[in-house]
């Protein structure tokens, strides 16, 4: 988490920060079991909705809209851990 005139960011793994005002949502990839999230992330893969951001494993995947655009991260980072460092955890 990084502060920055007042905007608030989400480090998502390697070199990828984004705006946390941009997050929709965090999902852990497990979650993936479910046929409906795994056609979701087919279609938005095949849409190129979709930004790999390591070529390991990801562990969770995070929903973002900008301009008004959705764009899904893969990201090494757990969920858990991408919740707390966006402080969702803190609202709850």
């Amino acid at each position: 988490e990084i502060k920055e005139d007042n905007f608030m960011f989400l480090h998502l793994g390697e070199n990828v920060v984004i705006p946390l005002n941009e997050v929709i949502a965090i999902f852990d990839i497990d979650s993936t079991a479910n046929m409906d999230t795994r056609h979701f992330l087919k279609i938005a893969e095949e849409e190129g909705f979709i930004y790999r951001i390591t070529k390991n494993s990801p562990k969770s995947f995070v929903l973002t809209e900008r301009d008004k655009k959705s764009i899904i991260y893969l990201s090494p980072i757990s969920s858990l851990t991408l919740s707390k460092r966006s402080g969702f955890c803190d609202e709850l």
